[in-house]
């Protein structure tokens, strides 16, 4: 018998516009929250948006617009309040009796299948707030954060990403453990209620602190990596999740990268060498992509991959010149970007994804961005010119010097081969004289051996 599969989970996409916000930005939020319920495997059927001064201290919206969320997920739009009502088996059954007749009398649109199961908040929410919500609208309630991290669990497949990943999430969970199913009954009186409750937590806090020092004892090891790559030449793919730094990563480098049309795809750190192979080397690294309001634990979590960012000799900042929110994703990665200090690292802006513009937004797009690289990484001959602004990029900080390598240490030919590159070479009796290029710190450190 074939297996039945599982419904596609319906959502309603819930945003407040505070003083401030204009009307675009307000509604690219909106459709860029719809693009992370739908990396989630989301059905988005329905958007309730609302002006105010400020987020409803009780549920984000208003009263009204509260019930009108509910009638989309089946809910009453009220939030019962006071103590609870004495049950008795009588009264429950009696109950049950009358909402049949009620179901029975609404039209199609209103029945169960039609409804919508989950209702997702483009802001923050406490854990009071999400219950308020979810007592409304009888639905699943998720803010945005909740959203970030479960799509970076879905995603993280290294041992090192999981691990961040679970740390953001016990910090997520930790708050709202008193709100979830069984939570108000732990608290009641004194004893073992409240004991199981904070043994819940205590449980959380160790494997918090076990996971920190697990992931110390690999950026240890990775930093070691990271101190013999200091010497090399270090460019950083940054920018926008879904921007197309993973497909430019695979272009300039040939590295077999995940490369997907869905937002945080990547999130483990790719270093790979430019390609066709250069000399000295270059290494290209391709990194976690950043997100509006991104939540400050996976901002803190990836700090190792946001370090090869940091210690990078040339950022390459990519945008997604055909979304319609670019400049605002630009404004998104220097902040992130400032946040960790790696504004001052020398970067290229690459407008990528230029083959999904015509004539007129191209021109649109110089204009505003003169400095600006337009390229697509799916042009042989867009990729290979960046390749050679890459290099170009380096060549202005090299420098040259001659070196005479002695008969007797004849072994140091590859490491002037592998750190510099040679322009001439010729053999005299004191031994083999290069002219080399070089940057001044490589040189140097040829020079002493």
């Amino acid at each position: 018998m074939p297996k039945t599969l599982a419904p596609i989970p319906r959502a309603v996409l819930v945003g407040v516009q505070l003083p401030g916000v204009n009307d675009v930005d307000h509604q690219g939020d909106l459709a860029e929250l719809g693009r992370l319920v739908h990396t989630l495997g989301f059905e988005v059927v329905g958007t309730v948006s609302q002006k105010r001064n400020g987020l409803s201290a009780g549920t984000v919206i208003g009263e009204g617009k509260l019930k009108e969320l509910a009638k989309l997920t089946g809910g009453t739009g009220e939030i019962p309040t006071g103590a609870p009502e004495r049950r008795s088996k009588a009264r429950d059954k009696w109950e049950a009796e009358d909402e049949e007749e009620e179901a029975e009398e609404e039209e199609a649109p209103e029945l169960e299948g039609e409804r919508a199961t989950v209702v997702v908040v483009d802001h923050e929410l406490s854990p009071s707030q999400a219950r308020n919500l979810e007592r409304a609208t009888r639905a699943q309630v998720l803010d945005r954060t909740g959203v970030i991290v479960d799509i970076f669990h879905r995603h993280a497949k290294s041992r090192e990403a999981r691990m961040q990943v679970e740390i953001a999430r016990l910090n997520y969970v930790a708050p709202r453990m008193r709100e979830t199913s069984g939570g108000t009954e732990r608290q009641q009186g004194r004893g073992a209620g409240d004991s199981q409750l904070e043994l819940d937590r205590r449980k959380v806090r160790d494997r918090i602190a076990e996971l920190k020092e697990q992931l110390a004892a690999i950026h240890a090891d990775q930093d070691q990596r990271r101190f013999a790559r200091k010497d090399q030449l270090r460019v950083a793919l940054v920018g926008y999740t879904n921007a197309g730094k993973s497909s430019l990563m695979r272009a300039l480098t040939g590295s077999e990268v995940l490369v997907a049309d869905r937002l945080f795809a990547t999130l483990d750190t790719t270093v790979r060498a430019l390609q066709p192979e250069t000399r000295p080397r270059i290494l290209v690294s391709d990194t976690v992509g950043f997100i509006k309001k991104l939540p400050h634990d996976l901002v803190a979590s990836f700090k190792s991959t946001l370090d090869e960012a940091l210690e990078a000799s040339l950022l390459l900042y990519v945008v997604d010149a055909a979304d319609p929110t670019s400049e605002a994703q630009l404004e998104v990665t220097r902040g992130v970007l400032r946040e960790i200090g790696a504004e001052a690292v020398p970067s290229l802006l690459l407008l990528n994804k230029a083959d999904r513009l015509d004539a007129q937004q191209r021109a649109q797009l110089v204009a505003r961005h003169p400095e600006g690289i337009v390229l697509s990484a799916h042009s042989h001959d867009d990729v290979l010119a960046l390749r050679q602004r890459i290099i170009e990029h380096f060549e202005k900080s090299m420098v040259e010097a001659e070196l005479v390598i002695p008969y007797a240490k004849q072994a140091l030919i590859a490491e002037v081969y592998e750190s510099a590159r040679v322009v001439s070479e010729s053999f005299d009796e004191s031994g083999r004289r290069l002219v080399i290029r070089a940057l001044p710190g490589a040189l140097a450190k040829l020079q002493q051996r």
